[in-house]
């Protein structure tokens, strides 16, 4: 098997292909052939020291795979051999070989390709937690979307969709015209315009009902202001830390420093709410993510469910993967592939 290992902190140099014999399941496990692996933006925090999470270097990381299920272990009906599926893991899904829990896999739509599979399990679960579970969006209300053109953004854009509600998102300007044919009622470009008078504008200083927001420090104030009253803050990321010139660790300075505190008497006077998502977090809750996964499969198949794959890399070429992602160039989710 094959596997990029995270052998120190810093730039994609950091990066390392490294060869190892198949490993064999366990029981209640089966072996997957990967086809394609989904990068995560927690990855990249990973290799640059800034992701609490991350194993400890060397390390391999990587959320969601797909491929071809080649063995199982003990325990684990033999149906699902040779079959097609992909499967939500905690590391190790930077390999073209994995072995995981069978709770933790689900049989790949015919109607996608691998790399669109590999789209699903991170960007549309988290969006699900999101809008629905947390985020208890309703038919008619307004969400903005920040990093609308990210794939949790594409994914939450079809969960609003499917939803019924108005949907704002914040966009390099140009990814506004895929965001619009997506979905979105209106886009934002945050690079040359301040999102918050815009959003003011577009609902006539009312705010909006839920935000959702990977960016983290000073931003998640921001994003509190702009929501109207019984409005909710979904928090999920800290993105904003890989723009700091600081080196490793410092980088997180200036992101503790701007972030806001949310006291509990402030929240009832203003009839607000906040929230924190991090599905990394959830391998105690399987029975859960299987009833989301579900709910989003039957959604590919009635068709609001719509993975978008930016761009595939093979898996050898994972810094330039990783860099095209840290330029802001995608617009959905990059996959490597093997």
């Amino acid at each position: 098997m094959r596997q990029i290992f995270i052998v120190g902190h810093g730039g994609p140099e950091k990066l390392q292909l490294r060869e190892f014999p198949d490993p064999s399941p366990g029981p209640s496990e089966i072996r997957i052939r990967v086809r394609a692996s989904g990068i995560n933006f927690a990855d990249i925090l990973a290799r640059q020291g800034l992701y609490p999470d991350s194993p400890k270097i060397p390390c391999v990381v990587g959320y969601e795979v797909s491929g071809t299920v080649d063995e199982t272990g003990p325990g684990v009906n033999q149906s699902w051999l040779g079959k097609d599926v992909f499967t939500l893991m905690r590391f190790g899904g930077y390999s073209d070989v994995v072995v995981v829990p069978e709770k933790q896999t689900f049989q790949k739509p015919a109607s996608i390709s691998y790399a669109q599979a590999a789209a699903i399990p991170v960007n549309y679960l988290t969006a699900w937690q999101l809008l629905v579970v947390m985020g208890s969006l309703n038919p008619g209300e307004t969400v903005l979307i920040h990093n609308a053109g990210g794939g949790v953004g594409l994914a939450a854009i079809d969960v609003a969709r499917h939803i019924g509600a108005t949907i704002y998102g914040t966009a390099s300007s140009g990814k506004h015209a895929f965001l619009r044919r997506r979905g979105l009622h209106e886009v934002i470009d945050y690079r040359s315009k301040d999102w918050t008078l815009e959003l003011n504008r577009l609902t006539k200083g009312k705010g909006v009902a839920l935000i959702t927001d990977p960016l983290g420090g000073n931003h998640w104030k921001k994003s509190y202001s702009a929501l109207r009253s019984t409005g909710r803050l979904g928090m999920f990321g800290i993105s904003v830390a890989t723009t700091s010139k600081l080196f490793g660790a410092l980088r997180l300075l200036p992101l503790v420093l701007g972030m806001p505190l949310f006291h509990p008497l402030s929240l009832m006077s203003r009839n607000k709410s906040v929230f924190g998502v991090n599905l990394g977090h959830m391998w105690h809750e399987t029975d859960m993510i299987a009833g989301w996964m579900k709910i989003l499969l039957t959604g590919v198949a009635d068709g609001w469910v719509r993975p978008h794959v930016d761009r595939t890399f093979p898996l050898v070429q994972v810094g330039k993967a990783q860099t095209y992602i840290e330029e802001r160039k995608n617009t959905g989710k990059v996959v490597l592939t093997t």
